[in-house]
């Protein structure tokens, strides 16, 4: 069984491979009451965002048989989530990540340092 830790990075990669930018992961256990790590990445276009968010529920669900709890799934809306309880994956176009400044409710120490293919 994977840990939430794994989980994350294991979104993160998938997003990687779809060629998602700028991905983050946050490290929240003792930080946030809703989850215990955030992955934020940044989409070019809805149609991408679109790809990320389909190759993530597939692949993770393929590789580990987990599957979101809750899914918001409006790509038109420039932001979407993947709710994994422990996990939350949020898809967001580049303009969308700018206004609503997720990553500002977080401490930047909360930043896991994370690579392609890093799996730590």
């Amino acid at each position: 069984m994977m840990n939430s830790k794994q989980l994350a990075f294991a979104c993160a990669q998938v997003a990687c491979d779809a060629k998602a930018s700028d991905i983050a992961i946050y490290d929240l256990r003792g930080t946030s009451s809703i989850t215990d790590y955030a992955v934020v990445c940044t989409a070019t276009s809805v149609p991408h965002l679109r790809a990320i968010m389909g190759d993530v529920d597939k692949e993770v669900w393929e590789k580990y048989e987990i599957t979101p709890v809750y899914a918001e799934r409006t790509p038109n809306a420039l932001w979407c989530v993947l709710d994994y309880i422990d996990v939350m994956l949020h898809v967001m176009a580049g303009e969308t990540r700018e206004f609503y400044e997720l990553e500002a409710l977080w401490k930047p120490e909360n930043r896991i340092e994370w690579n392609d293919g890093d799996q730590a």
